[in-house]
């Protein structure tokens, strides 16, 4: 019986195969690749001769580029699409690097934004890259703590703390020039507003601007709180992108950071990563639509979920050489742990979300509820009737 000669691959194929295999060296060893290093990685089948062919013809197709005549080939924005497209769905983690990082995530906990917030150091030390994500907006949230801040004669700064540990800030005025120790009076008047517990000694004119004080903060509150229109953005891990020689340079390193100069930028991305229900990434040329100046950059996304159902999205930003395949078992392993996470959480303490609606109040109807009746909304932890 006559043997059959396995077919070899077309010229397209075996031409393709070359550049990602170039790409995934150049990831690795972080310099130009010449066609004996190639051959000796994985394309013995080849020659030299062979291999400089496909080159010089990815070269004129835009995939490669070349520093010096003489020196090997490093990959161009477009290449790096390529890759990235390519093995999407085929990303790659050290088993023992997946139980760490499930080990780090693995919480059930209240306080959900800290948790989200821990979540992005934790993906963020993993990747090396600059990290983004959006949330819905969590309900039973209350107020637990309001710290004051001298900022000038007339202006001072609110920080207000809650039990999922969110931090919100507020700018406030006064007509009298406040003293940091008058503000402290009134920090302990809001505690026992907040627990019922020690009423401070306040003189009537104290007493009267601590509750007005109080009044307009938390009114401001229940405003941001119930009038959800966008999903929550936590970011973190800008340093880790002063450890890439592509953003030595300062003005690489600001147009790389562009892509955080609007949170619209960043929701776009997160929302048609969350749409499409899977990993998502933009290379290069992708980003123009959220930013021109972040074109030197790589974003990837991945989707998390509560109860199976997708409420927000995770992404890093690096630089075009980062290695795809490790980056991509990464935040699809965390995002299944958070997934898990999150979920069990909701149930044990009985936590609801909202996703955001769309602004703007129905005025036809009987009557325009600026907050929904059947909502539950604790701004304060109450513990004595006096709130008033």
């Amino acid at each position: 019986m006559k043997t059959i000669a396995p077919k070899k691959p077309k010229k397209d194929e075996r031409e393709r195969s070359v550049l990602l295999g170039l790409v995934e060296l150049y990831l690795e060893m972080g310099k130009p690749i010449g066609s004996n290093t190639l051959r000796e990685n994985g394309f013995e089948d080849l020659s030299s001769a062979t291999i400089r062919n496909y080159f010089a013809s990815l070269e004129e197709s835009g995939y490669l580029k070349q520093q010096h005549s003489s020196g090997g080939r490093i990959p161009t924005p477009l290449a790096y699409q390529l890759y990235a497209n390519t093995y999407l769905n085929a990303g790659k983690i050290d088993e023992k690097e997946k139980r760490a990082l499930q080990e780090r995530l693995s919480k059930e906990s209240r306080e959900i934004a800290e948790y989200l917030q821990v979540s992005a150091e934790v993906i963020s030390n993993a990747t090396n890259c600059a990290v983004f994500l959006s949330a819905p907006r969590f309900d039973q949230d209350f107020v637990i703590d309001m710290k004051l801040l001298k900022i000038d004669q007339v202006r001072f700064l609110c920080v207000v703390v809650t039990d999922f540990g969110l931090v919100y800030t507020d700018v406030l005025r006064s007509e009298k020039n406040l003293t940091q120790f008058t503000l402290k009076r009134f920090e302990n008047y809001f505690r026992w507003r907040l627990t019922g517990i020690d009423k401070p000694i306040l003189t009537p004119e104290e007493e009267g601007m601590a509750k007005h004080f109080y009044n307009e903060i938390m009114l401001r509150h229940i405003v941001r709180y119930t009038n959800f229109t966008k999903e929550d953005i936590y970011k973190t891990g800008f340093s880790k992108l002063l450890m890439y020689s592509d953003f030595n340079d300062a003005t690489a390193l600001a147009s790389g950071l562009s892509l955080f100069e609007s949170q619209e930028h960043m929701r776009s991305i997160l929302k048609a990563c969350a749409d499409a229900k899977q990993i998502s990434t933009w290379v290069g040329s992708d980003l123009y639509a959220f930013s021109e100046a972040a074109s030197c950059c790589s974003v990837i996304c991945v989707p998390y979920q509560i109860h199976q159902s997708v409420v927000g999205a995770i992404g890093i930003l690096g630089p075009n050489r980062i290695p795809y395949r490790k980056i991509y078992g990464i935040l699809q392993s965390c995002a299944e742990t958070i997934s898990d996470c999150l979920t069990r959480s909701m149930y044990k303490f009985k936590i609801s979300y909202r996703n955001p609606k769309s602004p703007g109040i129905d005025m036809k109807g009987d009557r325009a509820h600026f907050l929904d009746p059947t909502q539950c909304l604790l701004l304060e932890n109450k513990t004595s009737e006096e709130n008033t």
